[in-house]
């Protein structure tokens, strides 16, 4: 896509800080740096989202996340990664462009916050609703 901020970095349009590259996955450092060392691994063909990535595509970049990720406690000291997906708006993805956010943590105190809480919705049937996903694939 010619306004796509992610394919104008991969066509060379936009510089970056790389960190990564192969024939189909880049992988660079986010201008926002959640922690040291945030990095983007992004497929360098244009998919919208997780949604309509293929599956050999999603393979490789997950697979560069995992050694980014290893590479991120070995040389920048993590004691841990959050790998994260944002599929669509109402998720927080503001690029139209599948990506993985590779996020080393350092501490509890990282400015990165994620909080599971159970959902106290009443009558919620488990069973029930993974029957409706199972249907669907």
């Amino acid at each position: 896509m010619n306004d796509c901020i992610f394919c104008k970095i991969v066509r060379g349009d936009i510089p970056c800080h790389k960190v990564y590259e192969d024939d189909d996955v880049l992988a660079f450092l986010d201008i926002s740096q959640t922690t040291k060392g945030h990095t983007l691994v992004i497929s360098k063909e244009h998919f919208r989202n997780l949604l309509y990535v293929p599956k050999d595509i999603l393979a490789k970049v997950m697979g560069a996340a995992q050694k980014i990720a290893q590479a991120q406690v070995a040389s920048l000291g993590a004691k841990g990664v959050n790998i994260i997906n944002n599929t669509n708006e109402v998720a927080g993805q503001t690029v139209m462009h599948f990506h993985v956010h590779v996020i080393p943590r350092y501490s509890n105190e990282d400015a990165l916050r994620l909080e599971f809480n159970s959902n106290k919705i009443e009558k919620l049937s488990l069973p029930a609703i993974a029957e409706e996903i199972s249907k669907e694939m």
